[in-house]
């Protein structure tokens, strides 16, 4: 009867060990496609927001009518607020700060695009966060363990 008891005793033991890995399991990866999901969102929206000063840049150079340029501009601040709130994402969930950081970086760099003075200036500044953008889901995605 002891030998019964003792093995009900450690057969529970394991089952609770399994159920704890399972839950730490199923909620680790719960986070990493909220992770996944919010860095790539993120990265969606640097792209709108950059496309957007881009075509600014264009519109106030090159002789767009008053109201497109207040139009691109206007468009210009909805989708860095929509890149602010996919930052903010970002930040609540990721544990790594330096990519936190990159990923503030990014921002400030793309806020720059329509504010080059020439033609060079832009061609470089656009390259420039193009790459930034694209440093920033290699190093996401990294820390996210995938291939």
């Amino acid at each position: 009867m002891l030998g019964t008891l003792l093995g009900a005793g450690v057969t529970h033991r394991f089952q609770l060990r399994a159920v704890e890995r399972t839950e730490r399991f199923t909620r680790d990866e719960k986070l990493r496609q909220e992770r996944m999901d919010a860095y790539g969102s993120y990265a969606g929206a640097l792209v709108n927001y950059r496309r957007a000063l881009v075509h600014r840049w264009f519109r106030e150079r090159e002789g767009g009518s008053p109201e497109e340029v207040t139009e691109n501009r206007m468009a210009g601040y909805e989708l860095r607020s929509v890149a602010q709130e996919a930052l903010f994402r970002v930040q609540m969930l990721s544990p790594d700060e330096s990519l936190v950081q990159r990923a503030w970086e990014v921002l400030l760099e793309i806020d720059q695009v329509h504010k080059a003075a020439d033609r060079e200036a832009f061609d470089a500044l656009r390259d420039t966060t193009r790459e930034l953008i694209k440093t920033f889901v290699t190093d996401a995605k990294n820390t996210l363990g995938l291939p």
